[in-house]
C-alpha cells in the first residue's frame, strides 16, 4: 500500500504544472498559447523572460528531486529503488493530469533524479548543457547532448560499479528526452529553429 502510495505522490508532483501556474498567476498568461505551446521551462524563458524561466526551471528541477527521495524519506528504499520513482515523475511532467496530460519535454525533472541520486552527474551534465548552448545556442541540441553524455557517463560507470538501474533509468530518461525534441531536430536541420541570445 504504502508503495502505492508513494508512486502516486511522485505522479502528482511530477504533474505540478509550474510554467502554467507561474505564467497564469503572475503573468495572466497561458504559456500554451504561446510559443511552442510546451509547458516546459524553455518555452516559459521565451515566452515569460529569464526571470518567470528560471523559477519554472528550478521548480521542475525539484520536482524530480523531491520524488526520488520519497522511498528514503518513507524509510522503503530497500524495497521501492528512488530511482524508479523518479522516473514515474518524471512521466507526471511529460503527462500531467493537471494540465490535460501535455507537459514538458522531461529535461528539468529528469535533471532532478539525477541531482538526488548522482550529484557528479548532475555537475557535469549542467556544465555539458551550458557549454553546448554557449555554442550552439539552441536549446533543444543542448539537451540532447546532455541525454547522450548522460548515457556515455552511466555506461562506463556500470562497468565499474555494476550499478545497471542507474544505466536503464538514464537510458529511459534520455530516450525520453530525445523522442520529445524529434519535431526540434527537424526544426534545427531545415535551420527554423530559435536560438537564444541570452548566453
Amino acid at each position: 500500500m504504502i508503495y502505492a502510495l508513494i508512486l502516486i505522490v511522485a505522479y502528482l508532483l511530477g504533474s505540478i504544472p509550474s510554467g502554467l501556474i507561474v505564467g497564469k498567476l503572475f503573468y495572466g498568461m497561458d504559456i500554451r498559447e504561446h510559443g511552442s505551446g510546451n509547458l516546459g521551462a524553455t518555452n516559459t524563458f521565451r515566452t515569460l523572460g529569464k526571470k518567470a524561466g528560471s523559477v519554472v526551471t528550478v521548480v521542475d528541477i525539484l520536482k524530480g528531486t523531491l520524488a526520488t527521495y520519497l522511498p528514503i524519506i518513507f524509510g522503503v528504499s530497500e524495497g521501492l529503488h528512488p530511482l524508479l520513482v523518479g522516473v514515474v515523475a518524471v512521466v507526471g511532467h511529460m503527462f500531467p493530469i493537471f494540465a490535460g496530460f501535455r507537459g514538458g519535454k522531461a529535461v528539468a525533472t529528469s535533471g532532478g533524479v539525477v541531482l538526488a541520486y548522482s550529484p557528479l552527474l548532475f555537475i557535469l551534465i549542467v556544465v555539458v548543457f551550458l557549454v553546448s548552448l554557449k555554442l550552439s545556442k539552441y536549446v533543444s541540441l543542448s539537451s540532447i547532448i546532455c541525454g547522450i553524455f548522460a548515457i556515455l557517463y552511466t555506461l562506463i560507470d556500470m562497468l565499474i560499479s555494476h550499478d545497471w538501474l542507474f544505466f536503464i533509468v538514464i537510458f529511459a530518461l534520455s530516450f525520453f528526452v530525445i523522442y520529445r525534441h524529434r519535431a526540434n531536430i527537424k526544426r534545427i536541420r531545415d535551420k527554423t529553429e530559435p536560438k537564444v541570445k541570452w548566453i
